[in-house]
């Protein structure tokens, strides 16, 4: 099977974790803190800013808890998301509200935004799909004109920038995912940004337990009883630890040479497939902008794509296409809002199928991906043709 993801590790992740056994200190400690550090200066921020933790999806909740969110509130947000961003949201109390996206970049425009907006509105939730930037900038510009919060969920965008600036230093908040299917892995684990010194501090404690100042090994010692605690306000344990950070900080020093793989694929890509009758490829990004090419995709006519999918499953290579819509999510039906169109998001959703993009590809794989899309493409149209003449 070709997959659609694979992570990119091997001995110098080894290495790094047979580290972490020789020191016996596995849990949060010294490689935590350099982690943090590392990404804090690959995003071009303080290391006061980030906080490592044990997943992206906990990155999401920390940032919508810490905007203290009430019943009544909306959140703004693409209905193509992951689930975590909703379920985020309503964990607040809060109402999320899907905006649209433009049906060619998967990405919502800042006009999409704006449509969703109300007097009720607290935050906007903004997804980089597939490692692309999109309208972030006028997107920040608009929430800050209008005293919004705006979270990016950069969760596929850990080397994307617009104009040097790294994505996810845009907003207020942001999080990145570094899970087995991610371009930087950890296994599992995410990282937060928090623009506002005192906000990031509250954010640090409410990963750990709400706790002040943590005790035990690897801590200082504040006191001549450093058992004691000091928990101004109740939070849970999601905070990452130095078995996961070696793997990052090994992950994190490869990442040009992992995105760089990742670029060949889509001009591969690009390459093999221009000019297929039927099928679309991504938009080419606006100067500027730099992707980490997350995914790569294409669309087609909505009544050949699942067929098309099918057949290429059939020959040993995996699809998919991400993400499906929330406002079509029945679990969201009575407790969120929804734009009162989503023509771009619904045209998107019948169209586009992501194909396998990860460096683990041979330029045979990708060959052999393309060859098979436009056979199946080209079988598939011409049977619906034959369908529709008969």
């Amino acid at each position: 099977m070709i997959n659609l993801f694979q992570p990119q590790v091997g001995a110098e992740e080894l290495n790094a974790i047979a580290d972490v056994f020789e020191d016996r200190w596995l849990g949060h400690g010294p490689r935590t803190k350099a982690f943090e550090a590392a990404f804090a200066a690959h995003l071009g921020v303080g290391a006061e800013h980030v906080v490592f933790l044990n997943s992206g999806t906990a990155g999401l909740f920390l940032a919508l808890e810490s905007l203290d969110l009430a019943q009544g509130d909306e959140v703004v947000l693409p209905s193509l998301s992951f689930v975590a961003a909703a379920n985020a949201v309503l964990t607040t109390g809060a109402t999320p509200v899907f905006c649209d996206v433009d049906g060619r970049t998967l990405n919502p425009t800042a006009e999409d935004v704006e449509r969703a907006l109300t007097p009720r509105t607290r935050a906007v939730v903004v997804l980089h799909y597939g490692g692309y930037p999109g309208e972030v900038a006028r997107i920040a510009r608009m929430c800050r004109e209008r005293g919004i919060a705006l979270v990016e969920d950069a969760a596929c965008s850990v080397a994307s920038r617009v104009d040097g600036r790294a994505v996810g230093t845009f907003g207020d908040l942001a999080m990145w995912s570094f899970d087995a299917m991610k371009v930087l892995v950890t296994g599992d684990g995410g990282m937060i940004y928090v623009k506002d010194a005192e906000r990031a501090a509250r954010v640090r404690r409410l990963a750990y337990h709400g706790l002040v100042q943590p005790s035990g090994f690897g801590y200082a010692k504040v006191s001549s009883r450093w058992w004691e605690l000091d928990v101004p306000e109740p939070g849970r344990r999601v905070i990452g630890n130095d078995l996961t950070a070696a793997i990052g900080a090994v992950q994190l020093r490869r990442l040009p040479e992992l995105v760089g793989r990742r670029r060949e694929i889509v001009g591969l890509y690009d390459r093999e497939l221009a000019g297929v009758e039927g099928l679309l490829l991504p938009p080419p990004l606006p100067d500027g902008h730099e992707s980490t090419y997350y995914f790569y995709w294409v669309q087609m006519d909505p009544q050949i794509r699942d067929t098309v999918a099918s057949d290429l499953l059939a020959a040993g290579i995996y699809t998919t296409f991400r993400y499906a819509p929330l406002h079509k999510v029945p679990a969201y039906a009575h407790r969120a809002r929804t734009a009162p169109a989503l023509p771009g998001s619904d045209w998107a959703a019948g169209r586009t199928l992501c194909l396998p993009l990860h460096p683990g590809l041979s330029d045979a794989d990708v060959l052999t991906v393309a060859a098979a899309l436009r056979k199946a493409v080209a079988d598939r149209s011409g049977r619906t043709q034959e369908g529709r003449t008969a």
